[in-house]
This record gives C-alpha cells, sequence and structure tokens, in this order.
C-alpha cells in the first residue's frame, strides 16, 4: 500500500457508465487514505468531486500508478501519454473487447486491492514512432502501441509504395495500404485484415497488406527492432494517409517517406493474478472451450 499512494484516474468521455465508476474508484480510493489525481479532461463532466485534477502528461510525473476506465482505445491513448515516464497502467473494461481493460466494473473492489498489495503481473509492451518526411525533412510524427496504418484517407483509390526493412528493398506495392501492428495490435485492425495473433512478449511486428493487387502478397512478421521505411510512389494519384492507432492522422504526399522503428520507452501494464491471455482469446473472439466443458 505504501507504493500506490498517488493514483491517476483517467476515464473516456461521453459514457455515464465510465462516470459511474470513475466516481466508485474515487470513493474505494480515498476512504483508504491515497490520494487520487483525475484527468482534467472528465474531471470537466464530474463537478464537486473535489480531487486534484492534472493532464495526462503530467500524470506520468506524479503518479505511482494510472487507472483508466473504458475501453481498450481509451488505453491506447494513455499510453501513448504514459509509456516515456514508466508509471504502471491498470485497465478497467467499460467497452467491447476489452483486450487490454481486463477488470470488470463487477470486480473492480476486489481487483484493485489485490493490486495494491502488490498482488499484479507486470506486461512490458512496446511502442512505435513513426516519422513521416517530405524532401528529408519531417512534417509529421507519432506514437503507436497497437499499429501503424498507411490507407488512401478519403480517396477510394490504390497506393503505390516501396517497402524497405533494415534499409533492404522487399517489393514495390499496389494496394489499399499496410498495417504495421505490435504484438499488442494483432488481435486488433491487423487480425481483421487477416494477419496472425501473436503472443504479446513477442518481440515482433507482423505487416499486413490491405487488399493487395497481386495474390502472392502476404502478412510477413518481421524482429521486433527493424526499421521500416515507406516510400509514396511519386506518380501516386492519392494522397493517402498514416494513422497511429485510429487516433493519431499524418497527411502524406506522393514522395514522402514513412519510417516506423521501436520506441525507447514500454507500456508497464499491469493485470490481476489470474490474467490469462489465452483466456482473454476464447472470451473476446469466441474460441472453443476445453471438449466436455
Amino acid at each position: 500500500m505504501d507504493y500506490f499512494r498517488n493514483i491517476g484516474l483517467i476515464g473516456r468521455l461521453g459514457s455515464k457508465s465510465v462516470i459511474d465508476t470513475l466516481k466508485h474508484l474515487v470513493r474505494f480510493l480515498s476512504d483508504r487514505g491515497l490520494n487520487t489525481i483525475i484527468d482534467e479532461r472528465i474531471a470537466q463532466v464530474m463537478p464537486g468531486h473535489g480531487q486534484q485534477t492534472s493532464t495526462q502528461k503530467m500524470m506520468g510525473e506524479i503518479c505511482d500508478l494510472v487507472i483508466v476506465v473504458g475501453g481498450d482505445g481509451s488505453l491506447l491513448g494513455a499510453a501513448r501519454s504514459l509509456a516515456q515516464y514508466h508509471v504502471p497502467v491498470l485497465g478497467v473494461n467499460r467497452g467491447n473487447l476489452g483486450f487490454l481493460t481486463d477488470i470488470s466494473p463487477d470486480e473492480i473492489e476486489e481487483k484493485v486491492t489485490e493490486v495494491l498489495e502488490g498482488k499484479y503481473t507486470v506486461d512490458s509492451r512496446f511502442l512505435l514512432d513513426v516519422i513521416v518526411k517530405r524532401d528529408g525533412v519531417p512534417i509529421g510524427e507519432a506514437t503507436a502501441l497497437n499499429d501503424c496504418v498507411l490507407h488512401p484517407g478519403k480517396a477510394a483509390r490504390m497506393i503505390k509504395f516501396e517497402l524497405y526493412i533494415e534499409g533492404q528493398f522487399v517489393y514495390t506495392q499496389k494496394s489499399d495500404g499496410l498495417i504495421i501492428s505490435t504484438p499488442t495490435g494483432s488481435t486488433a485492425y491487423s487480425l481483421s485484415g487477416g494477419g496472425p495473433i501473436m503472443h504479446p512478449k513477442l518481440d515482433a511486428l507482423v505487416l499486413v497488406p490491405m487488399f493487395p493487387h497481386t495474390l502472392s502478397s502476404r502478412p510477413i512478421v518481421v524482429n521486433g527492432n527493424s526499421e521500416l521505411k515507406l516510400v509514396i510512389s511519386p506518380d501516386n494519384g492519392a494522397y493517402p494517409t498514416v494513422s497511429c492507432d485510429g487516433q493519431k492522422d499524418i497527411s502524406c504526399a506522393p514522395g514522402d517517406t514513412i519510417t516506423v522503428h521501436k520506441k525507447p520507452h514500454k507500456l508497464k501494464l499491469l493485470h490481476p493474478l489470474n490474467y490469462d491471455f489465452y483466456s482473454t482469446c476464447r472470451e473476446k473472439l469466441g474460441w472453443g472451450t476445453k471438449l466436455g466443458d
């Protein structure tokens, strides 16, 4: 209990159930003499909360633990802000799938108590740094926990681009784009595009072509430390977009280059002691149970 004294609370906006859960957490933590700091954006819709407020980035400086209430999208946003500070993050699921936010609302007190008492497992998840350059000059940067996706944006047309891995030319492809996914993101957009499910502990990236023009184009799994470069063909008719986690967009132009590499800082994700990745897959993806169950 001595280690986790300052607890940050982050929640998804626009959800009454999230607000109710955050209010529950404030009471629960305050009753235990812990200091709670609420994300300033969510605090605006919680009048009379009586707690300290902070930006998400500042939480990384002052908090011992951050609890995110919402769906995986809420945790993705928090991860990009907090990873560089090495503050541990715990997710409470008030969304749909919940691969990252794995504590259900009806077990909050039990599971949060266990975490406060040091009964948890730690999961390190790496992120990606994405840089878009035009004539060698950076015009946009972003970070992704799930994936970086090159796509046509608003234009419904194919993109022609070159792929390089560790400086080696791989192929020229004409497609709707490319998904570059971490193991964390392998159960998200990459899965929908036909990519493999990767265990979170793998140090690897998967590259999944989106509706490629050739049947021989297949997902490729590469070392997680690889530097990837995409070069958008100068004679490309479309002005594509690079999206990180589906939340941060960078507009590109023909001739631009996109470099993707592992971020030096990792997300420190906490789970209850009974966390089981394969059990989560069975539950969320509808996998079959044991024979006889």
